[in-house]
């Protein structure tokens, strides 16, 4: 039974369970269209096996008739579904008295809640020897934190509680997910643009779901934040950019993805659109408050449209390929498209506004460099050059004219483009931002067309896209919430994870009534057992032995110092120290050079891949020689099985992931672990335990222990 506690705990900061927000109730409404859609499909599914089964044509003719009923409700519930992906509204800031043009955030993936209590309960008995019972607050608090996810607030709190769960997965895989002996714990996720579910037993799928409701999350954030003020536009800068860094980061990191919002043709052009996003805000902070109207500032907002633009176009060409294409809402592409001709109206409308507003006393030199810096290379003769521009305003006026043409060329593009869909022309606010732009253009071109001008318009050249400031991914900083393992009263995960077999822990008492047995321990988190004498092995003690505590008290994670200290405040008194051995890593075939639960090869080691791609290489190495020697990082991918909607898909190559680190810290860590392993290894203390008297000598900086047992 899944129920841990009898009373629901306080929501964690960062969850909202309850708020009934516009944005809580689209995702609502989306997990029930997910509901609906799974439901259809295994009709269509079965109807479609009886066609093919069956021979009787007054059978298929009913069958046929059916599946003609499933495939448009399923249609129909596509359509619905499409509806609430492009609802772009409930995510924007209303706040100020001014509104920002709309900008595309993303929904979050749904998932199920997750079975696990039962199967790691089992697992804390059988692998690690410990009591499952002792251990259901560990279990509730995962729990709580696995539902916590799920609704989690619209701002930076919400992102921390996202990224803290990220990191616990990070523990949670290495203690319980053998690559080898996966357990019976099964992830289900929502696609977040067709509903399509997926099913997986490997925490791969887990932690892909959630780094992209971190990307989608932070995409919300910047949507919501109150661009009509500097601080505002600098929280959606930087929101968008962390949104593009985590879409980059599962593109590169994960592959063979079961749903199709985790592939990396879609995450590529999530990538592109939160860079033009990003882009986009950062000039509307350069125009934000006025700016006096000349040619040099003019240009560079004219250059700085054009990058939006650009960018926009780049976003427009991923949305356009073909698996992309026929998957994400048509109202995305079609805003793309209406805001890639409209910054580029943008930018040729301030460079009109340059050249014709340009103040008289400006120096000729000046208006020449900036006009030699605005286009791309200029090739039509028909052009005016920059130097002739700068002296004759004649020849700035023709130049002006021609950018205003162009300007209202590509508003009215923009229109007409927006009129195509039937969800966007819904969204006022962007209609209106068109209308405005292009009024304002036409207003400009029919103030300054005048009969007297003789001269006929030219090609207005293209201008060169330049910003100070170019939008780029920021890469998720795992670091940044800080995050404790829930079961790290296992041990150290070193040693105490899925990747090695336990042996059965033996109680070892040494006491001072017999004859005396020598043993050396050296190491920190965990102690081991270096060397022993004969007295020590008929006790039970062999090498590499790992001391787990000393009269009940817990020292996995105590150096040998306060072993040492603690086991010489015993004087006098019965000692029992309960080892562990380590029989080695866990694999799929029969482990090799095992004699009576001990490992008899020297040179055995584990290097400890995992489908995080975290491997924490020599952690239990050849111990014979009371030595460690650091191996080099190997990099092995593990494939798992998925559900994929209903039906399981034997697949070679299977999702998984190839990132090297969850947080850049934990390999930090483990290499400070090893280094303080070899050091405290040749640093221990020494000292003589007989009849009560401790006495204390350095002696080939190695840690014996006798006792008279």
């Amino acid at each position: 039974m899944e129920v841990l506690t009898s009373t629901s705990p306080p929501p964690r900061r960062g969850c909202n369970p309850i708020l009934a927000t516009q944005r809580s109730k689209l995702q609502n409404q989306r997990a029930l269209l997910n509901q609906k859609l799974s439901k259809q499909m295994r009709l269509r599914a079965g109807a479609e096996n009886l066609f093919n089964a069956t021979t009787n044509p007054k059978i298929r003719e009913t069958v046929a008739l059916e599946l003609s009923f499933v495939n448009s409700n399923l249609q129909l519930l596509k359509e619905e579904l499409s509806e609430i992906n492009a609802s772009v509204e409930p995510y924007q800031n209303k706040s100020g008295k001014t509104v920002s043009i709309p900008m595309i955030p993303l929904g979050l993936k749904d998932t199920k809640d997750l079975e696990f209590v039962e199967v790691f309960q089992n697992y804390l008995s059988e692998h690690f020897g410990e009591d499952p019972t002792s251990y259901h607050d560990e279990l509730a608090d995962f729990a709580d934190m696995r539902t916590s996810i799920r609704t989690p607030s619209r701002t930076y709190e919400g992102v921390s509680l996202l990224l803290e769960y990220y990191n616990q997965l990070y523990f949670l895989e290495n203690r319980f997910f053998s690559p080898h002996q996966p357990l019976k714990v099964y992830f289900h996720w929502y696609d977040s643009i067709t509903g399509v579910p997926s099913m997986q037993r490997s925490v791969s799928l887990e932690k892909a779901s959630i780094l992209f409701n971190i990307g989608a999350l932070y995409s919300q954030v910047a949507t919501r934040a109150d661009r009509t003020r500097k601080k505002g536009v600098d929280v959606a800068i930087d929101a968008y950019q962390r949104a593009a860094g985590i879409f980059n980061y599962l593109r590169t990191n994960f592959s063979n993805a079961p749903c199709p919002d985790l592939s990396h043709s879609f995450l590529s052009a999530l990538t592109y659109l939160m860079l033009a996003q990003a882009q986009e805000c950062v000039l509307e902070l350069k125009v934000l408050g006025g700016f006096e109207i000349q040619l040099g500032k003019c240009a560079s907002i004219a250059q700085e449209a054009m990058k939006v633009s650009d960018k926009y176009s780049l976003t427009e060409k991923s949305f356009n390929v073909e698996s992309v294409k026929t998957y994400v809402p048509y109202s995305w592409i079609n805003m793309v498209q209406v805001k890639s001709h409209h910054y580029r109206a943008l930018s040729h409308y301030y460079a009109a506004l340059g050249l014709l507003d340009q103040h008289v006393a400006a120096e000729p030199v000046e208006i020449s460099k900036l006009l030699s810096t605005l286009y791309v290379e200029v090739k039509d003769e028909g052009i005016p050059k920059p130097e002739d521009a700068a002296k004759r305003k004649e020849d700035r006026k023709r130049l002006g004219k021609s950018h205003l043409r162009q300007a209202i060329f590509h508003h009215e593009r923009a229109l007409q483009t927006h009129s195509l869909c039937k969800l966007m022309r819904t969204i006022d606010i962007l209609k209106e931002y068109l209308q405005h732009a292009h009024n304002r253009s036409l207003s400009k071109f029919a103030e300054v067309d005048t009969e007297e001008d003789f001269f006929a318009l030219v090609v207005a050249p293209n201008i060169f896209p330049f910003t100070e400031h170019d939008s780029k991914a920021t890469p998720p900083a795992f670091g940044s919430v800080s995050s404790t393992d829930i079961f790290k009263r296992l041990g150290p995960l070193t040693v105490f994870s899925a990747h090695f077999r336990l042996g059965s822990s033996r109680s070892i008492t040494l006491t001072d009534k017999q004859d005396s047995c020598g043993f050396t321990l050296h190491g920190n988190s965990p102690v081991t057992v270096a060397t022993h004498d004969e007295t020590a092995r008929r006790l039970g003690l062999r090498n590499d032995d790992i001391v787990i505590s000393i009269d009940d008290e817990d020292v996995k994670w105590r150096d040998h110092n306060y072993i040492a200290d603690l086991i010489s405040k015993k004087t006098g008194a019965p000692v029992v120290m309960k080892v562990v051995t380590v029989l080695g890593p866990v694999s799929s075939a029969p482990t090799s050079g095992l004699v009576n639960g001990v490992i008899t090869d020297e040179n055995q080691m584990h290097c400890n891949n995992n489908s995080n791609g975290n491997n924490n290489n020599g952690l239990v190495s050849q111990m014979r020689n009371g030595t460690n020697k650091r191996k080099g990082s190997i990099k092995k991918r593990y494939s798992f099985g998925f559900f994929q909607g209903m039906k399981l898909r034997p697949k070679s190559n299977r999702f998984s992931t190839v990132s090297d680190v969850t947080s850049g810290k934990d390999d930090v860590q483990n290499d400070k672990r090893l280094v303080s392993l070899q050091r405290t290894s040749t640093s221990s203390k020494s000292f003589l335990r007989a009849g009560g008297t401790v006495l204390r000598q350095k002696k080939d900086l190695s840690s014996e222990y006798r006792s008279n047992c």
